[in-house]
Parts: structure tokens; C-alpha cells; sequence
């Protein structure tokens, strides 16, 4: 037959995200009878001494109290913000993408216009080369952004896994007294009860004042379960913003940290393919005219230019694949605002439950 006190000791050292749920509460109490360290705290309750009765719990309490103000703080201080001011650079330089700019012209305008198409070439070389740095500097923001969020989704992480410890602690609190308090209301009550209905005095008083005490007893029973309550409440709190973060995390990565190094590269490409065919053809039309004495040499020199033509019109980005990846990053940049304001949403609705919680247990600790 298994040991209790081993059995005990398991339930209550679980993962904590297994165990911090309302469904828990009563399998993880009843373990917590059976722990040595709740039964010591349930015999160090002097019942003769009110002041410690009041104040029985009491460091734990105040520290999760303390604790739901960290959490507050953390909800206040993230700032969603600051990836929006990101968004909108990005979406400003993706408005200057235009597949028109790498479509091929009529009407002869590299074989007639060298010099005009090559300055043409060069404006949109600058083009989309300014835009290249633009959405570098950007991407290094997003990039930071999202390790930023690595580390606030590690921290509530940490944060949860404390939030757990101080329930924990706030529960064996509560045990022991539940524990202490029936022990004197089974034991040592009926036996001065019985003494006073004997006609003794003194037994009478002292079941007076023992009542007395098992009220303040329970009482602070409550309080700690109160309190309690504030760490069972900010349990999923932490988990929705953890949520918020991986859910961005993950957009992040999918439509920016990796689709804008795509976009940025292929946009150069496409430029430098375009320049390139700029180049052959214009060859190709100067070497007609200045080597029409020399048929055999214009002939291998058309033909290396047609050469050089059929593998530079051929480049190896397409413009469809730009357009897709630009398609990509405006649709996630749709994607991530309405993730934010759900979070947004979230955090406001966290915070307001928490700020009431705090108010209604605040409000139980002074009419105790």
C-alpha cells in the first residue's frame, strides 16, 4: 500500500501548470494534511494567544498581495505600442513597391533610348535599393521586438510558476488552521463544556474564551483563503498574456523574420536583372550598326548577345514571387494589429478582475 505522506508529497510538487486550477483545490488540501510541515504549523497555533491568531499567515498573505501588484505592473507595462509604430514604418515602404516598375516596356525603349534607360535603370535601382536599407533597419526593430517578447513570455513564465509557491504556502497556512480548529472544537471544548455543566467556573470561562478564539481562528482561515483566491485568479492571467505573446511571436516569424530578408533580396535582384537586360540589349543594337563591314564577327557577337539576353530575361526571382512576399508581410501586419488588440483587450479585462480582486480582499482584511 502506497505511503500517504509520499503520495502527498507528489501531488503537491507537480508541474504548475498542471495543478493551479479550482478543480484542484480540494485534492490538493486533503494532501496537504497528511504533510509534516502542515501538521508543525497546526501544533505551533497557541490557542491562549489571540494576537498570534490574528496574525497566523500573515507573511504569505502580504505577500501575494504584493505579488498581484507585480502582475498588475507587468500587464501596465507592456506596451503594444511600440510595435505598431514598427508596423507603420513597414507599411510606408511596402506602399512604394510597384510591380509595374520590373514589367517589360514597348516600343523599343532599350534598343532607342540607351542613355535615357540607363538613367531610368539607375532611379529605380536607387529606388529599391533606399527601400532595401529602409526595411533592414526595420526588420533589426521587429527582430528585437520579438526577443523582447521571448523574454516577457520566459518571465511570465517565472512569475507563474512563483504565483504558484505563494498559493502553496497560503494553503498550508489555511490547512493548519482548519486543522487546529477542528482539533479544538473536538477535543478540548466538549471537555471544558462538560466541566462547566458540571458547576465549575473557571471551566466555564475558559470554554468562553476558547470559543472565542476558534472564531478568530476560522476567521483568519478565511482571510487566508481570500487571499488565496487572488493567486487561483491570477493564474490564467498570466497564461492569457503568455498566450498574446507566443501567438505574436509566432506571426512575427512567419510573415516578417523570415518573409522581408526574402522580399529585400529578391527587390535587388529583380533590379540588377533588369539592369542587366538594359545592358544586352544595348549592346546587341551598337554592335549592329558599328560592325556591318564585319558580318562574320557581328553575326557571334549578335549571337553571344541573344545568349546573354535569353539567360538575363530569365531571372531567377520572379516578380510574382516579390508580389506574394509583399502580399505576406501587409496580411501579417493585418494579422498582428488585430492580435494586439485582442491583447490589448485581454490585459484591460486581467487587469480590471485583478484590481477588484485586490479590492474585495482588502476590503475583507479591514472588516476582519
Amino acid at each position: 500500500m502506497n505511503d500517504p505522506q509520499q503520495a502527498s508529497a507528489g501531488l503537491v510538487t507537480q508541474d504548475p501548470a498542471d495543478m493551479l486550477t479550482e478543480t484542484k483545490v480540494p485534492e490538493i488540501k486533503l494532501a496537504l494534511r497528511q504533510e509534516a510541515e502542515v501538521q508543525n504549523l497546526a501544533r505551533s497555533i497557541d490557542e491562549r494567544d489571540q494576537i498570534q491568531i490574528l496574525e497566523f499567515g500573515k507573511e504569505p498573505a502580504q505577500q501575494i498581495s504584493r505579488f498581484s501588484d507585480q502582475i498588475l505592473g507587468n500587464m501596465r507595462a507592456t506596451k503594444v505600442e511600440d510595435s505598431g509604430v514598427l508596423l507603420k514604418q513597414l507599411g510606408k515602404i511596402m506602399d512604394r513597391f510597384d510591380k509595374k516598375d520590373f514589367e517589360q516596356t514597348s516600343g523599343g525603349l532599350f534598343g532607342k533610348l540607351f542613355k535615357r534607360g540607363e538613367k531610368m535603370i539607375e532611379k529605380l535601382f536607387g529606388k529599391y535599393q533606399t527601400m532595401g536599407k529602409e526595411i533592414d533597419k526595420v526588420y533589426v526593430e521587429i527582430s528585437k521586438y520579438q526577443s523582447e517578447m521571448v523574454d516577457s513570455t520566459n518571465m511570465l513564465e517565472q512569475m507563474y510558476d512563483q504565483n504558484y509557491q505563494y498559493y502553496l504556502t497560503l494553503e498550508k497556512y489555511a490547512v493548519a488552521g482548519e486543522m487546529k480548529a477542528e482539533e479544538l472544537k473536538s477535543t478540548q471544548l466538549p471537555q471544558l463544556e462538560s466541566k462547566a455543566a458540571s458547576g465549575d467556573q473557571i471551566a466555564s470561562m475558559q470554554a468562553d474564551t476558547l470559543r472565542n478564539s476558534i472564531d478568530l481562528l476560522e476567521q483568519r482561515v478565511y482571510d487566508l483563503e481570500m487571499a488565496k483566491m487572488v493567486a487561483l485568479q491570477t493564474a490564467p492571467q498570466i497564461r492569457l498574456l503568455q498566450r498574446g505573446n507566443t501567438k505574436l511571436i509566432g506571426k512575427i516569424n512567419s510573415a516578417f523574420v523570415t518573409t522581408i530578408p526574402i522580399f529585400k533580396n529578391g527587390l535587388i535582384q529583380a533590379v540588377a536583372a533588369k539592369r542587366q537586360k538594359l545592358v544586352a540589349d544595348s549592346m546587341s543594337e551598337l554592335d549592329r550598326r558599328t560592325n556591318e563591314m564585319l558580318v562574320r564577327n557581328a553575326q557571334n557577337i549578335s549571337n553571344q548577345s541573344a545568349e546573354i539576353a535569353r539567360l538575363a530575361g530569365g531571372p531567377s526571382i520572379k516578380i510574382e514571387t516579390i508580389e506574394e512576399s509583399w502580399n505576406i508581410i501587409m496580411k501579417g501586419m493585418q494579422e498582428t494589429k488585430s492580435i494586439e488588440d485582442e491583447n490589448r483587450r485581454l490585459r484591460e479585462e486581467g487587469t480590471k478582475r485583478l484590481e477588484q480582486l485586490q479590492e474585495n480582499f482588502k476590503n475583507m482584511k479591514n472588516q476582519g
